[in-house]
């Protein structure tokens, strides 16, 4: 007999894709055993069939019947019938039916029922033992009874072994399908109805399942803080409840595990960046507790990665609104865990720049900066901020700067203005000055092996070895970083923030933007290549007089202009005659309404335009701007008022010349021109600050004493002097001060109290005395039952 062909196909190519190698392999492997085993047992049944006949052909037993006799068909089945019928087995001796039964048992192989006796060849085996003989009758060539048996355990006596069967019952598919819809509503009566719980009972069973998840994450939290090289796998159990399912407490569980696993990792992780290891330095024998530190470290790297991405799922589940299959989370709720998962992305973007996949979180934060909710865009300019202002060596806000500049180009300039605005919290300024100083105190040299052999001996030699030695240390503790490095680091950012402003200015001159790029080149315009500042001013002036933009913007041109100006652009020959009469004519465009807060920007380009500028300035152009600025301080509120006269007064110890302004006797031909915009030609040395007589009745008492000050012509000493608190304050410094944003009166009103509004308050002052005594009588009367009629008595009195 042939062994079975493998009928299955191989499997396609797009199967093959699915299923590993190693899969294969095992199906291969398993399928060449089971076929294996298969004709393993068929030969041994085939073995023991050939055997068994053997033996029975050596025996030569007498057959019952001659099988190569061919039964002649319907006539021989009918002469068997006729002679069954003429001797019944009733009508036989026992004898003869023992003689029958014996013959049976020794009939050939071929001819007799296998399963009701022992192989023929038993005899052969006299001392086989009664337990062999019955394992060794063949049992997988039964011939397959009618109804079908139930084989049980076999039961041993004196006579042998005797086989226990038992016949399966037939059960009818109809009757079973009946009996099954049956028992189905039965099945259904027995289950036990879910209990309903109020709503009182629901609120407290979600306190108690809240509490016990809260004890849980304490649990954990506290192990993983107490010890975290060996308890680093609970960080696993711990971020597994991100992904809890009670719907009852799903939301809050998630949220308070996402605070927690954020301030674990802000505790836990080391000062340093965790790299992979090599593969040497993998196969290298290490002592256990680098092999533990290492595992802390893996760990921890691989759980901080885990967390990062479930915190990006739940921002981006929230933005494409899908509801999960699990629907343990509505949509309702996806906001608020994005909100928690923003701000603890912003938590770890400040509190880890050093540590792993910092530039993934940059790339996460940015585009969230410019998001459609005010709150999140807040939160994530706020952590930015954040990060540049304590960013001391620069590698951090390098990366920021570089991912906000790429998504800025990338939409097209149609960002929000305060993505832009972050840009000022740099820390540039700062850092260019700690290098201005050291450039200034340059560190000490030390000398060289001659110089020291020309001048000292052997032993100031040695002693001055070690002191140079004991110099370099103290210098390299004292050195964070090198400051070369930082320099070319800021170097590297300064040029990626002009970039992106030059091509606002370029190409998006009407962009939202423009403020924010203006206010940027303000500050740092004294870092800009001097090659460009031509150029610069040209556009700036073109945008002044182009009139697209607001009042705060071209205050920011003007002020951007001057700061180029003041710094490195006093190598340049220009005039900036053109933004000197621009602000000049736009100054009354400030008042006590919504222009209020650009009175910030104008004391800070004054600053710069005329203090700071004080050489290239002219008289007559320093009086008009006095001048401007007293009739000014009429009409803004205390705080504008209170910064303006601060100004005046640092401008009349700038250029003392204009005291001539206190006096009513006029110097020169002409007539002041108040309407005139040229402050050089409107002859304002011809007119006095009458202003100054209105402002000292003003109800604001630090304006009142400014007023006064600067009619006395702003002396240093004296009566009329200022205190230290106000005259060493900028004009910027008192504006902030004196502010009523916050609707505070500073300094306080104080509460009056009139003499005569109190005398008018006491007792019966209001009344008429007749009518007190009237009242008096009448209260001191004993009360009768006759009601009580003051008209008459009224009467009578006045009669």
């Amino acid at each position: 007999m042939k062994a079975r062909r493998n009928k299955k196909q191989v499997p396609s190519f797009r199967k093959l894709l699915k299923t590993s190698k190693v899969k294969l392999e095992n199906k291969l492997k398993n399928k060449q055993f089971k076929q294996q085993s298969t004709l393993k047992k068929y030969r041994k049944e085939q073995r023991k069939l050939r055997q068994a006949v053997k033996d029975a052909v050596s025996k030569k037993p007498v057959p019952l019947e001659d099988p190569k006799e061919k039964r002649p068909g319907k006539r021989v089945e009918r002469e068997e019938e006729e002679e069954e019928e003429a001797l019944p087995l009733d009508m036989m001796d026992e004898d003869d039916l023992q003689l029958m039964k014996d013959l049976g048992q020794r009939a050939s192989f071929l001819t007799r029922d296998i399963s009701s006796s022992e192989p023929v060849h038993v005899k052969k085996r006299k001392h086989e033992s009664v337990i062999d003989k019955y394992e060794k009758i063949p049992r997988t060539l039964q011939t397959v009874p009618e109804k079908e048996l139930i084989h049980l355990l076999p039961i041993k006596d004196k006579s042998g072994i005797i086989p226990q069967t038992r016949e399966k019952p037939v059960i009818d598919s109809n009757q079973d399908e009946e009996d099954q819809e049956e028992m189905e509503p039965e099945e259904e009566t027995i289950e036990k109805p879910i209990k309903e719980l109020t709503l009182e009972e629901h609120l407290i069973e979600r306190k108690r399942k809240l509490q016990e998840r809260k004890m849980h994450i304490a649990a954990l939290a506290s192990a993983i803080l107490s010890d975290p090289e060996s308890n680093i796998k609970k960080l696993k159990e711990l971020r597994s409840m991100l992904m809890e399912q009670d719907p009852d407490v799903a939301v809050t569980v998630r949220k308070l595990v996402i605070v927690s696993l954020m301030e674990l990792f802000k505790d836990i992780t080391p000062s340093y960046k965790i790299r992979p290891l090599t593969e040497a330095e993998k196969s290298t024998k290490i002592r256990k507790e680098t092999q533990k530190l290492r595992e802390f470290e893996e760990g921890l790297v691989s759980q901080y990665k885990f967390y990062l991405e479930n915190l990006e799922q739940m921002i981006k589940d929230w933005k494409q609104r899908k509801l999960k299959k699990s629907n343990v989370v509505s949509l309702k709720a996806y906001k608020g865990l994005a909100e928690v998962a923003v701000k603890s992305l912003c938590e770890l973007l400040v509190a880890l720049p050093h540590f792993n996949f910092h530039n993934n979180i940059i790339v996460l934060i940015v585009p969230l900066m410019n998001d459609v909710s005010k709150l999140i865009s807040e939160m994530c300019c706020e952590a930015v901020k954040k990060l540049f202002k304590q960013d001391k060596l620069g590698q951090a806000s390098l990366g920021v700067i570089k991912v906000i500049s790429g998504y800025v180009k990338g939409r097209n300039y149609e960002v929000r203005p305060e993505m832009l605005k972050t840009f000022l919290c740099l820390r540039i300024k700062e850092i260019e000055v700690k290098k201005d100083t050291e450039d200034i105190n340059k560190p000490k040299k030390f000398m060289t092996f001659k110089e020291k052999r020309k001048t000292l001996s052997r032993m100031q030699r040695k002693w001055k070895k070690a002191e140079e030695k004991l110099e370099r240390e103290l210098r390299e503790a004292e050195a964070s970083e090198s400051t070369e490095k930082k320099l070319k680091l800021h170097t590297e950012t300064l040029n990626i923030v002009f970039v992106t402003y030059f091509r606002i200015l370029k190409k998006a001159q009407r962009s939202p933007l423009l403020p924010a790029v203006l206010e940027g080149l303000a500050k740092f315009a004294h870092l800009i290549n001097v090659e460009f500042f031509d150029d610069l001013l040209v556009v700036l002036h073109s945008l002044i007089e182009s009139g697209d933009l607001s009042y705060q913007e071209s205050l920011h041109c003007v002020q951007t202009a001057f700061h180029i100006l003041s710094g490195q652009g006093d190598v340049l020959n220009i005039d900036p005659m053109k933004f000197y009469t621009h602000l000049y004519k736009t100054l009354f465009k400030l008042h006590a309404g919504a222009t209020n807060e650009g009175v910030e920007t104008v004391l800070q380009c004054l600053d710069v335009m005329l203090t700071k500028r004080r050489k290239q300035v002219s008289q007559q152009r320093a009086l008009a701007f006095i001048k401007r600025l007293c009739t000014l301080a009429l009409h803004v509120l205390p705080n504008s008022s209170i910064g303006i006269l601060a100004t005046n007064r640092i401008l009349m110890h700038t250029f003392p010349k204009t005291d001539l302004l206190l006096d009513n006797e006029s110097q020169g031909s002409g007539v002041f021109l108040p309407e005139l915009d040229e402050p050089e030609y409107c002859n304002a040395q011809n007119t006095a600050l009458w202003e100054l007589h209105a402002l000292r009745r003003h109800y604001h008492p630090i304006v009142q004493k400014f007023a006064i000050h600067l009619i006395t012509g702003a002396p240093s000493e004296g009566s009329e002097a200022l205190k230290p608190e106000l005259s060493r304050r900028s004009a910027a410094e008192l504006f902030e001060a004196y502010s009523m944003a916050a609707m505070t009166f500073n300094p306080p009103v104080e509460s009056s109290n009139s003499k005569r509004k109190d005398k008018v308050l006491q007792g019966d002052s209001f009344l008429n005395e007749e009518l007190n005594q009237l009242i008096k009588r009448h209260c001191s009367q004993v009360a009768t039952q006759l009601p009580l009629d003051f008209t008459k008595c009224l009467e009578k009195s006045l009669r």
